[in-house]
């Protein structure tokens, strides 16, 4: 058995969800290392299908059990919600464990979030203002609430009113809004915490025990690299660690435990919200990689941002995360391309870059340097194995591999279940 770190290699929304339920089903444990509800994994089973925000996409195997790690910022209302939909479907909830050491996302959170991004004007970010920002910071400034401060009423109430105090000085002086209430938010919160009491736990005793015990663990991330607070397009990323160096700090697991990681990335590469993006398409091709790839957000809706696939960015990030393996999903939305394009390196003042600069402004004057690949117009959906698929898709691939410098283990042909082409066997 081992330790599999599952990491977003783009933007983010490459699919991770239908990898994690796959493997899943060869796990013990599902963890959630970072992010919160800003994060969407969708799953698709026949004719249904299933958003994960915070809770991990192995929950719907029956016998795994999911960990909402140390690493994550819980919003507690969006997860009891979502805890709820799940009941409904006849999920065992019992399985949800949540570690005590997570920080909690509170209501000041959420308006300082929008005020922020508010007052940004033209300069915004494309924040999902679900209070994850302003939650990470309270982390690193140490006047956080995690979820172990819930459980103890009096405890929670001196800590919130010191904070809650600071909070509104912010809202009302700084932004001219409306102070937020002591005891509504106290009541609340407590609230939630009486219905998250039994699944709030010392998950990394949990995971220790089962690291001793030679379970299976996968653990999930959310977002992609290229959204990591070092590593990203900053300021344009989210505010957490998405990279596989982050998976055993946010689990509670030491590094030398994950054996393997795999990264995650679409056949093309697509970006919600603002920042620099090389190989963004404003053409009829933009259109229609969104049109065929449903490009919209999990989590809100919004469009995606489309365009060819970067290899720039992403032997960059196969590097930054050591991928053992990488698995390309989505191929099939490229099946009705008569021509496929790759960025193999960037055109930036008259210099040719093989890495991504790391001041944005640099980066979105980037002319993309591109290899034009035929398309091969024909279906890729019922491929079942490598030679299943037609000659000029896996030439398209071999060739993507090859500029990643990392094995390829596996292809989704489809958001199904199965709709997956397997090149090599990935242990669990």
């Amino acid at each position: 058995m081992s330790v599999m770190a599952i990491v977003g290699a783009q933007w983010g929304d490459e699919g991770k969800g239908k990898v994690i339920d796959e493997l899943a089903s060869r796990a013990d444990y599902v963890v959630r290392y970072q992010g919160g509800g800003n994060a969407g994994h969708r799953v698709v089973h026949g004719d249904d299908e299933f958003a994960f925000h915070l809770v991990p996409a192995g929950v719907l195997h029956p016998n795994v059990i999911c960990v909402i790690g140390n690493g994550v910022v819980v919003d507690p209302r969006g997860l009891l919600h979502e805890m709820e939909n799940l009941r409904q479907l006849g999920v065992d909830l019992d399985r949800i464990v949540i570690s005590e050491r997570a920080h909690v996302v509170m209501p000041y959170h959420f308006v300082l979030d929008r005020l922020e991004e508010e007052s940004r004007g033209v300069e915004h970010l494309g924040t999902v203002m679900r209070g994850i920002g302003p939650a990470y910071v309270d982390k690193y400034s140490r006047v956080g609430i995690r979820m172990a401060d819930l459980l103890d009423v009096d405890h929670f109430r001196s800590k919130l009113s010191a904070v809650l105090a600071q909070k509104n000085r912010m809202i009302t002086q700084i932004y001219g809004q409306s102070a937020l209430s002591l005891e509504e938010i106290h009541t609340e919160y407590v609230g939630y915490a009486q219905r998250l009491r039994a699944h709030i736990r010392d998950t990394e005793s949990i995971l220790q025990k089962a690291l001793g015990e030679r379970r299976a663990i996968l653990l999930e991330g959310a977002q992609g690299a290229l959204l990591d607070i070092d590593f990203g397009t900053y300021p344009f990323v989210t505010s957490s660690s998405t990279v596989a160096g982050n998976a055993s700090t946010g689990a509670g697991l030491p590094p030398r435990s994950i054996d393997h990681v795999l990264g995650i990335y679409k056949a093309y590469i697509t970006r919600v919200g603002s920042g620099p993006m090389p190989t963004e398409l404003f053409n009829g091709e933009g259109d229609a990689l969104r049109a065929a790839g449903r490009e919209f957000g999990t989590t809100t809706g919004r469009p995606r941002r489309c365009g060819w696939f970067d290899a720039v960015a992403g032997r960059f990030v196969a590097r930054l995360n050591g991928f053992d393996s990488v698995a390309i999903m989505k191929l099939d939305v490229l099946d009705s391309f008569s021509a496929i394009k790759i960025c193999t390196s960037y055109r930036l003042n008259g210099r040719e870059l093989h890495a991504p600069p790391a001041n944005h402004n640099d980066l979105a004057a980037c002319e993309p340097v591109y290899e034009e690949w035929p398309g091969w117009q024909a279906p890729t959906t019922d491929a079942t194995c490598w030679d299943d698929l037609p000659e000029k898709a896996r030439r398209y691939l071999r060739r993507i591999e090859a500029l990643l410098g990392t094995p390829l283990a596996l292809v989704s042909v489809g958001p199904g279940r199965g709709k997956t082409v397997h090149l090599r066997e990935l242990v669990l």
